[in-house]
């Protein structure tokens, strides 16, 4: 049967910017016994005692191309400054609203951060002074723009864009010239992924297209099992050799050949245990992860899975889930939970390192107000999230102890880009800022 048609969105809160990194006593805990607000809310404790996590050092890098770094989304350990200062911020069009929510996370090369609006209008600004080099509208004629943001990517001189309006567009970066258009089976909310010539994209109606980035032409399709009901927004593919992994909203992960798209494994990213109607939503937002021959990918169903990228054999499995991109760093993965839970565990066995209870509620008194993180990602010995109600959080990769805190202009829940040791966020608010 189809399930009825569903959307989650995310409301934020504006509040007042300071201009440092600032740790705070966390409040009392309120007496009386603790009670589940969420039926399928649990709490994880950590599985392993006394481990020193070793991370490797912090590595420099020039761009952020493509959502999640680059095509695996493996970045490990980035560098940035030690004190984290706002350098500058630019509006970079129409922000998060009643009709129309802010997708696209932010990327970065030849000196330019590219962004997408929630009207589908691509911007290109300078990386060091926030100048608008160049902007595009991408709604066709006659169309109406609830809904239209999808995703970007930079490959080879060209940035590739995914709308709602079911169009693929390349435009050359540098211009902003179109340079194709290309109309699919349906609208997309995920950025396209682009390796070896090839943009692959994923359209609402759970197809995989894989167009050539020279013409736009589609190269073959992959279909996943259709669903009525979804998370808004969408994920991107991951890819490492000749693999291309593909996260649907039916919690299907399929590991397909980049050259043909034929099958060569796939699983499902849920459980057996349903409690109430978000939790049968079985949608992969988060973006999978390959590195050495590992994907790590989690559902909002409640699982999270390490597999073997050959063979598709799972190494291990939890029952965590989230909306949100885990990150990869040495031998540990760092998440963040559904239920606002930062972690960290170990990448071989999936044991739980640390746990920290992240806010979430607005109004802890009267719970109302629920708190969206975005992240996290790890920054020179920092894992750094963003909160919908206009916060940025520090904590320690090695203990999960909160290091600082700081407000921004607006609520952020798209996982910021880092480049020549600069932080790109781009708030609810359409504001892109940037820190180093």
């Amino acid at each position: 049967m189809m399930r009825r048609l569903a959307l989650v969105v995310v409301a934020s809160l504006g509040l007042a910017a300071c201009s440092s990194w600032l740790g705070e006593n966390a409040a009392p805990p309120l007496p009386g016994k603790r009670i589940s607000v969420l039926s399928r809310e649990k709490t994880l404790e950590p599985e392993v005692k006394e481990l020193e996590i070793k991370l490797p050092p912090p590595e420099p890098n020039e761009d952020w191309p493509q959502a999640g770094g680059y095509a695996n989304h493996a970045m490990h350990h980035m560098e940035v400054g030690d004190r984290l200062e706002r350098q500058w911020r630019t509006g970079i069009g129409e922000g998060a609203g009643k009709r129309a929510r802010l997708l696209a996370q932010p990327i970065v090369a030849e000196g330019l951060v590219f962004t997408m609006d929630a009207e589908a209008n691509v911007r290109a600004v300078n990386a060091s002074t926030g100048r608008t080099a160049w902007e595009r509208d991408l709604t066709p004629k006659d169309e109406d723009s609830t809904f239209a943001s999808g995703g970007i990517s930079y490959d080879e001189g060209m940035v590739f864009a995914t709308t709602g309006f079911a169009q693929v567009i390349a435009m050359d970066a540098k211009t902003g010239a179109v340079v194709w258009r290309q109309s699919l089976s349906g609208p997309m909310r995920g950025a396209p992924t682009v390796r070896a010539g090839r943009v692959f994209v994923v359209t609402v109606d759970n197809q995989t297209h894989c167009l050539a980035a020279e013409d736009g032409s589609v190269q073959w399709t992959h279909q996943g099992t259709s669903e009525g009901a979804s998370l808004l927004g969408g994920s991107s593919p991951a890819i490492d050799g000749n693999v291309v992994v593909v996260p649907y909203s039916s919690g299907e992960l399929f590991a397909l050949r980049i050259d043909n798209g034929s099958v060569l494994w796939q699983d499902q990213l849920t459980t057996v245990r349903r409690t109430d109607n978000v939790a049968t939503l079985s949608d992969i937002r988060g973006r999978p992860i390959i590195d050495r021959g590992r994907v790590y990918a989690i559902g909002h169903a409640d699982m999270l899975a390490a597999i073997d990228l050959r063979n598709g054999r799972r190494l291990w499995e939890r029952e965590i889930g989230s909306i949100q991109s885990p990150w990869v760093a040495g031998d540990y993965l760092f998440l963040v939970t559904n239920n606002n839970e930062a972690m960290a565990l170990e990448a071989k066995t999936g044991k739980i390192l640390w746990v920290t209870q992240l806010r979430v509620w607005e109004d802890d008194e009267d719970r109302e107000g629920r708190i969206v993180w975005a992240g996290p990602v790890l920054a020179s010995d920092r894992l750094i999230v963003g909160s919908s109600d206009g916060y940025l959080v520090s904590l320690s990769p090695y203990t999960g102890e909160v290091l600082g805190k700081m407000s921004i202009s607006d609520g952020v829940t798209i996982q910021p880009a880092i480049a020549n040791s600069t932080m790109y966020f781009l708030t609810n608010d359409a504001d892109l800022v940037a820190y180093r």
